[in-house]
């Protein structure tokens, strides 16, 4: 007896698209550089203790975190609407891997709001580098979808 039920194929169309461009994997890219460059920025304010770096971290948590979740709502209606990629337990992985993520985001950027740079060590370093390994496994996870089961590089008629 099969323990895990396999899709029956590979692929899954996208539904939320522009000229059957998907949005989702459009969208992350932008929380992705931002919510890595906080922790670049975190590293540049304790080695040059330049307060820029401090300002620039809470300026890139906060868009990571904003523009996160506008991608998260791409996602997450593509995952709900599609039968093909909500029968895949990669999607609800990546899915609860990402709202983990967001989660970390708005912490660090709401740690930030008050002192930027009183507030880099110890938790606002921790919550940067908490949230860089976050989008780096969300990221994965994303990568597996697109790249091991063909979601969202199928088109409506077959291409």
């Amino acid at each position: 007896m099969e323990r895990f039920a396999i899709p029956e194929k590979l692929g899954a169309t996208s539904h939320v698209a522009v000229k059957g461009h998907p949005l989702h994997p459009m969208m992350v890219t932008f929380p992705i550089a931002f919510l890595f460059g906080v922790l670049a920025a975190d590293l540049a304010y304790l080695y040059f203790e330049d307060a820029f770096w401090a300002r620039a971290g809470l300026w890139l948590v906060g868009a990571g975190a904003v523009m996160g979740t506008l991608a998260g709502i791409a996602g997450t209606v593509e995952l709900l609407a599609v039968k093909g990629i909500r029968r895949r337990a990669a999607a609800w992985s990546h899915f609860i891997a990402a709202v983990m993520l967001l989660a970390v985001a708005f912490a660090n950027w709401f740690w930030r709001i008050g002192d930027a740079e009183a507030a880099i060590m110890p938790v606002g370093l921790f919550l940067s580098g908490l949230g860089a390994f976050l989008v780096a496994f969300a990221g994965w996870l994303g990568g597996a979808l697109v790249f091991e089961h063909q979601v969202a590089v199928v088109t409506d008629d077959g291409d």
